[in-house]
């Protein structure tokens, strides 16, 4: 499978069906394959127009004065939040990017999700713009960022039919999870920089034109991944034959891939593909929304055929092991210790 399968999923969303079984087929063919789609049709999703899109990336026009409020720890001493906020460009970085990571109080009330450690860095509050400063920013956060819910749920029920389980098997441990709603920018760099734009590290060869890398080759590392881009080209996901294709950045569609977790959790059976970003001709935003269980959530294996054993994990310990080693995550990894020691 080389290209990337566009699914109109409404019928997710229906009672059971020829329909809903026909879209269960084409959504795991994706994920067994190449391991990316798009997807359209799904309730929400007028929120992936431009006008729509636009409401939530205001907060890119803020003053800088206004950004510095939001930073973490890590960029600003004075802060308490390391986990959630805002994290500027790095200049020396491969991934060439700017923008907020925001948790589930940004849809609610909750500062972090009911029953857990108000401690835990994962469960923090997200430091957000005041209503004055970006009128009906707020609201729209929070619409979009319950929209990614529903349609998360939706895609890992369709994962759990189409592996033969209860359709609800991953339902308990998303209630009162950490979804990430993450708003980038990825500005044109600046060749006077005094950055080495020119090695294999800062830049591919890409249908006979050298282009810059503003986003390094990775795998997510979690679950389901929801992206929504904004009209701009560039980012590419590698297919079966180990060739970059371009992901489309159609309006009104989702492209969705799948993380290096559930690939381990449904022993391989989904695919987790690793992806990149090249730059355009002009400034990229794009907002992903990583669809994430509770911090306590219990990793383990499920009944599934031929999946090999593994020793039970939290999904928060996992979620810091993983998350701490990206630049923008640099310097807090021992700010939050194991809930659960590993066994010896």
């Amino acid at each position: 499978m080389a290209d990337i399968d566009t699914i109109a999923i409404a019928p997710l969303f229906g009672p059971p069906s020829t329909a809903r079984d026909q879209t269960d087929s084409r959504i795991m063919a994706a994920a067994s394959g190449i391991g990316f789609m798009a997807i359209r049709n799904f309730p929400g999703d007028d929120w992936l127009t431009p006008r729509n899109r636009a409401r939530l990336l205001t907060i890119f026009s803020l003053p800088e004065a206004e950004k510095q409020k939001l930073l973490r720890w890590n960029f600003d001493r004075t802060k308490e939040n390391v986990y959630r906020g805002w994290f500027p460009l790095q200049p020396g970085a491969v991934s060439y990017k700017e923008g907020i990571d925001m948790g589930p109080d940004v849809a609610d009330a909750r500062t972090e999700p009911s029953g857990l450690d108000a401690g835990d860095p994962l469960c923090e509050a997200t430091p957000l713009p005041p209503e004055s400063a970006l009128p009906g920013w707020r609201e729209a956060a929070a619409g979009y960022y319950k929209a990614m819910e529903t349609v998360g749920n939706a895609l890992l029920r369709s994962v759990a039919r189409a592996l033969g389980l209860t359709e609800t098997v991953f339902d308990k441990d998303f209630e009162g999870g950490i979804s990430t709603l993450r708003l980038i920018r990825y500005p044109l760099r600046d060749p006077n920089s005094g950055v080495d734009l020119s090695g294999p590290d800062f830049s591919v060869l890409h249908k006979g034109e050298t282009r810059t890398i503003i986003g390094r080759e990775h795998a997510d590392s979690g679950f389901v991944t929801l992206l929504a881009q904004d009209g701009v080209e560039g980012l590419q996901a590698k297919n079966l034959a180990d060739e970059w294709v371009d992901v489309p950045p159609a309006d009104n569609t989702l492209a969705v891939n799948f993380g290096q977790l559930l690939e381990r959790w449904t022993a391989g059976r989904v695919r987790a593909t690793r992806h990149r970003v090249i730059a355009p001709k002009q400034a990229r935003f794009s907002i992903p929304f990583f669809y994430e269980p509770r911090v306590d959530a219990e990793i383990a294996p499920l009944p599934l055929q031929g999946a090999e054993p593994f020793e039970p994990f939290l999904y928060g310990d996992y979620l810091w092991d993983t998350a701490t080693k990206f630049v923008e995550m640099s310097g807090v990894r021992h700010l939050r210790q194991p809930r659960r020691a590993k066994a010896s």
